[in-house]
């Protein structure tokens, strides 16, 4: 792994060193300090804040969870500007997806248990159907999960290909998770 070449160091009005940080990653070979995978870093730091809080502070949950998939729009976007798209971050960015989605799952079945094996069930097939697609296109060499062929799955080449559909189906299933989650904690409607 190459590092960063030669960084400058300034020093700023308050007389603290500082290193001209996004230029050098920008140029950086280290594929760990790509920015899509810096965004994926603080949505980690999220989601754990997240899961943190969810038992009993839903204000703050739903702040870092909702931040967490904000970014997780923005991390591949940041990615085929910036020139950054690596196996390694399509593989990161789908294994926070699962994750953050897995345990809100675990909560929502603590908080409704009759609906439990449903929840249970979702973050089964969530993870399995995911992690199928994403081995399956790394096994056929494919370089990215997101290329389908015109012979591959309809539903799928149009949910990886149409990045309006990817967002609403993403963005509803996450945002349906979470009115879930705030309904708990509240009265409903009256």
């Amino acid at each position: 792994m190459a590092s960063v070449a030669n960084p400058t160091i300034k020093k700023s009005s308050a007389g603290t060193q500082t290193i001209d940080s996004l230029e050098a990653l920008l140029k950086t070979d280290n594929i760990f300090l790509f920015i899509p995978n810096i965004i994926g870093y603080v949505r980690v730091f999220l989601s754990i804040a997240s899961f943190y809080f969810m038992p009993s502070h839903p204000k703050i949950t739903i702040f870092c969870y909702l931040t967490s998939e904000l970014l997780d729009a923005l991390d591949g976007h940041a990615a085929r500007a910036l020139g950054q798209s690596t196996k390694f971050g399509a593989m990161f960015d789908m294994l926070v997806d699962r994750c953050s989605t897995m345990c809100l799952c675990f909560v929502l079945a603590m908080f409704y248990p009759k609906w439990a094996l449903f929840f249970q069930l979702w973050a089964a097939i969530d993870v399995a159907s995911h992690w199928l697609h994403l081995h399956a296109a790394t096994v056929k060499g494919s370089e990215s999960h997101k290329k389908i062929d015109l012979s591959g799955n309809p539903i799928l080449r149009l949910y990886y290909t149409s990045r309006k559909v990817l967002f609403t189906m993403c963005a509803g299933n996450e945002l349906w998770f979470s009115m879930l989650y705030m309904l708990h904690f509240g009265e409903g409607p009256s």
